[in-house]
């Protein structure tokens, strides 16, 4: 074995121990690794109460792709669901349904309807900021349009959220 052969042995004998010894060191977890690993574990103080009703249970109650608009499902999970509305291709409002009752710990999101003064399609309803509108449905579902482009006005959001099937969400138990 020549002097030139006995280096390249060598070299990789070297570079596979090195690779070896750095991938199988251990890394400390980092805050974040924590962090995560703790709230998984809780118990209490969950967002989600127990008997929160499903988020596909809401799909049925959006309302339905109407001319010049399409409603793209966006997120559903226990206690809420929400779509986008879009317009041209543009996103022009998110459209949501959440369960009030279904909310841990905290305020209770429907104490804001309870000194409201403005109804719609007969339910309590309430402006929060510029943007945003909800109503309270059979004292428990939050239905809520918030506008994502400004020529979505509060009146366009008022008009659809009149386009939900609200009594059939009233009566969902």
């Amino acid at each position: 074995m020549t002097f030139r052969n006995a280096r390249r042995v060598v070299a990789a004998l070297l570079l596979s121990v090195m690779l070896l010894v750095t991938a199988c060191a251990t890394q400390a977890p980092s805050r974040f690794d924590q962090a995560q690993q703790e709230s998984s574990q809780q118990r209490s103080g969950q967002a989600v109460a127990k008997d929160a009703t499903q988020g596909s249970s809401f799909n049925r109650y959006f309302p339905p792709t109407q001319a010049g608009f399409e409603r793209v499902y966006t997120q559903e999970k226990k206690g809420f669901a929400e779509a986008k509305l879009k317009k041209a291709g543009k996103d022009v409002a998110v459209l949501s349904i959440s369960d009030t009752q279904g909310v841990t710990g905290g305020a209770n999101p429907a104490a804001k309807f309870q000194n409201s003064k403005l109804t719609i399609a007969g339910f309590p309803a309430v402006n929060q900021g510029r943007n945003n509108t909800a109503i309270l449905v059979g004292d428990r579902y939050q239905v809520k349009i918030s506008s994502r482009d400004a020529s979505f006005t509060q009146s366009d959001r008022e008009a659809w959220l009149q386009k939900f099937n609200l009594k059939g969400l009233s009566r969902l138990q």
